[in-house]
Formats: C-alpha cells, sequence, structure tokens
C-alpha cells in the first residue's frame, strides 16, 4: 500500500480573512460603524483640531475594534439576530411548588 503525505501549510485558516485575524464580514461591519461616527465627530464637535481628532480617535478607535472583533467570536449583526431571536421566542418559567421527589 502506497500511502501519499499531504502537507497543510501553516496558515491555510487564514483564507478568507484580512491580515490572518478579522473576517470581510466584520471588517465591512466595522467600517460601517466607525465612518458615520467619524463624520459626525468631525462636522460637529465644537473644538480646533487636535482636540476633534482625540475625542474622535478615542470614540471611533474602539468602536472599529468592537466592530472588528464581535461578540463571542461572531460578527455583529450574526450575534445581533441570534440575541433577537432569543428575546422573541424566550418565555418566562414560573415556579409552583411542586417538585418531583422519589
Amino acid at each position: 500500500m502506497n500511502y501519499e503525505s499531504y502537507y497543510i501549510p501553516a496558515n491555510f485558516t487564514d483564507a478568507g480573512k484580512v491580515l490572518g485575524l478579522f473576517e470581510i464580514r466584520n471588517l465591512v461591519e466595522a467600517v460601517l460603524l466607525a465612518l458615520p461616527t467619524l463624520y459626525l465627530c468631525i462636522a460637529y464637535l465644537p473644538f480646533s483640531l487636535s482636540p476633534k481628532i482625540i475625542v474622535t480617535l478615542t470614540i471611533v478607535v474602539p468602536l472599529a475594534g468592537f466592530g472588528l472583533i464581535g461578540v463571542n467570536d461572531d460578527s455583529l449583526t450574526r450575534w445581533l439576530r441570534s440575541w433577537w431571536t432569543w428575546r422573541r421566542h424566550r418565555r418566562i418559567m414560573y415556579y409552583r411548588g411542586e417538585a418531583n421527589r422519589k
């Protein structure tokens, strides 16, 4: 019997990711979160340029990082959809004082 050896490269899981870390979906969500926030900060903050940049970066960088990382290794929209589904289908359980004792 001839067994062939296949070598799996170390970066085989990097396909479809940006910089080998972030999924493309997470990158798109981060950009969609960061761009409107960036515009609103630059357009409407009543500071001069340097404080405006500092405040904008203080807000935009964590927001974009949150969009890149997601929640529990899911993208934000995927997590939001599963949370919304859970929220719609949840039920309240009442304790009636009964217990099965053997």
